[in-house]
């Protein structure tokens, strides 16, 4: 049986992993974590996320909770992320990461120290997003040059970072299969005067409001016709099973660095 640590326990994310913990096979809850002064610190995790009592004691320290399991499944801020992930690297725990918003200089530290042990590090956990994907590479790649590509993201008002870490991976993987740079042909924001679009940016807009889970629509217009796939999230519930996917699939593999098209076998 593979024992998880879930952090940020009594948080949006964190309590939907809980609750999705409870049905899963070959898994179960062995840790809760929580900043040190969140008020949920010291109380039964059940009662922190709305289930039965589960004897399990929300801890403030991420030492304290370790070398109870197997996987730590990190959804918090980067961070606070990226701290308990050198601490898991360190103690050799294998790592699940659906926390967005890292610094290009978390993300190296990251890729090198994941051979220390086993990490899944995805912008987003759901087995629909990772196939949006790989569907909007391969038609980047049949539509070549011909087609603008843009990118309209939505979340809740509450989300901190944008765009969103899902927003970013869509534009990368379009950005590879047609040859470009996004660092020089991505671009974020428009407003007066602009001219006219050139043929190789790709667009990343950003809508924050009321309580939308997720949204991403991914535009190619060409001249006389448009495509578009759209990935809307009805709750957090499929990111949370994800993330559980993830965490089984993650504690037999080689050491190493992983995203959710490998544990999907989308690769």
């Amino acid at each position: 049986m593979i024992k998880a640590i879930v952090s940020g326990a009594a948080g949006r994310m964190g309590g939907r992993i809980i609750h999705m913990l409870e049905g899963a096979e070959g898994i179960i809850l062995a840790g809760a974590l929580e900043r040190y002064d969140h008020p949920a610190v010291g109380k039964d995790v059940g009662e922190v996320v709305g289930l039965p009592p589960k004897g399990i004691t929300v801890s403030g320290l991420v030492e304290e909770v370790l070398p109870k399991g197997d996987v730590l499944i990190e959804f918090t801020h980067p961070e606070v992320s990226f701290s308990h992930f050198m601490q898991a690297a360190a103690a050799g725990k294998a790592v699940v990461i659906g926390t967005t918003g890292f610094t290009p200089a978390h993300l190296t530290e990251i890729r090198e120290n994941a051979p220390r042990t086993r990490v899944v590090l995805a912008p987003n956990m759901s087995v629909g997003v990772n196939l949006m994907f790989k569907v909007v590479a391969d038609v980047a790649r049949v539509l070549g040059e011909g087609y603008d590509v843009e990118i309209v993201e939505a979340h809740h008002r509450m989300k901190k970072d944008a765009p969103s870490g899902t927003a970013i991976k869509l534009a990368q993987v379009m950005a590879e299969a047609l040859g470009r740079d996004l660092d020089k042909v991505g671009v974020y924001a428009r407003k007066g005067i602009i001219g006219e679009r050139t043929q190789d940016e790709i667009g990343i807009q950003t809508v924050r409001a009321g309580d939308i889970v997720g949204e991403h629509t991914v535009i190619f217009c060409g001249i006389g016709e448009r495509i578009e796939v759209i990935h809307r999230a009805h709750s957090r519930d499929n990111f949370a099973r994800g993330a559980v996917r993830a965490a089984k699939w993650i504690v037999d593999q080689p050491h190493g660095l992983y995203d959710m098209q490998d544990v999907l076998g989308l690769k």
